[in-house]
């Protein structure tokens, strides 16, 4: 795993870190690439109960590296196997975006902590996360239109749905930066603490969700992502599906403990 980004596991919370501070953990290849790996391993990870991501230092995420950007395109010669620069550039945008879609759906629970300003990209990070926990010193900015850019990571998909269509197309095309407290009031941020609370409160959060029902997490999150495009009788099929499976698999896991205290005791 590159230096860039630092995995922290403690009892079922794993801790992802974007670890750019010194340029608020912007966005190269070099950082993006790991981070979509980080996320497939987390999401695959039986061990792993809930997943938190955050920025190293004084940021969550700035977007994209603007000045780093041109040298990090790793863009080879057109040619058959890869095509021209056009087609080189969505595969490798498109494979980093991952990390936006193993976030919203792996099955457990995923919190952004937001311990400073987020934009571009990051917003997309932040939206593919369950839960958004920001400090007060956290800003948001969709920073798009500064750059004549229409958006990735998911970030028009997540927004739409986390604070209608409204809301969304102020946000990207206004661009304006909003305060901690005003993305608070919009729904963009779920809890707001202050900045030396954060991280506490972020993982006490953490920590019921690691020690919490599992498969019931695992199937509730299931239907709450189809409830944002399926149709509602789908939907009631799959809700008495998953109330089946997870009803079913808690009771066994309960079971099995209860066993196993009997036996240790």
């Amino acid at each position: 795993m590159s230096d860039e980004i630092l995995i922290d596991d403690d009892a079922g919370i794993r801790t992802i870190t974007l670890n750019r501070p010194d340029r608020l953990n912007a966005l190269t290849g070099s950082i993006m690439a790991p981070l979509a790996d980080a996320c497939a391993d987390a999401a695959r990870d039986a061990s792993v109960g809930c997943v938190v991501v955050t920025g190293a230092g004084r940021g969550f995420c700035a977007g994209g590296d603007l000045k780093e950007g041109a040298a990090d395109k790793a863009v080879v010669p057109a040619n058959a196997d890869v095509g021209g620069r056009t087609e080189q550039g969505f595969a490798r945008l498109r494979a980093f975006m991952e990390t936006a879609r193993l976030l919203h759906e792996m099955p457990k629970p995923a919190i952004a902590m937001v311990n400073g300003p987020v934009a571009g990209a990051g917003i997309g990070i932040a939206g593919a996360c369950d839960l958004r926990f920001a400090g007060r010193s956290a800003t948001f900015l969709t920073a798009f239109d500064r750059i004549g850019a229409s958006g990735d990571f998911g970030s028009t998909w997540f927004w739409t749905r986390i604070v209608g269509t409204g809301v969304a197309r102020e946000l990207f095309f206004l661009g304006e930066k909003l305060s901690a407290e005003e993305a608070f009031a919009k729904g963009l941020y779920t809890r707001l603490f202050d900045d030396a609370v954060l991280r506490e409160e972020t993982m006490k959060a953490a920590r019921r969700l690691a020690d919490g029902p599992r498969m019931g997490y695992r199937y509730m999150k299931a239907n709450l992502n189809n409830a944002e495009d399926w149709a509602f009788e789908a939907v009631l099929d799959a809700e008495a599906l998953n109330m089946t499976l997870s009803t079913s698999a808690t009771a066994m896991i309960w079971r099995e403990k209860k066993k196993q205290e009997e036996r240790g005791g």
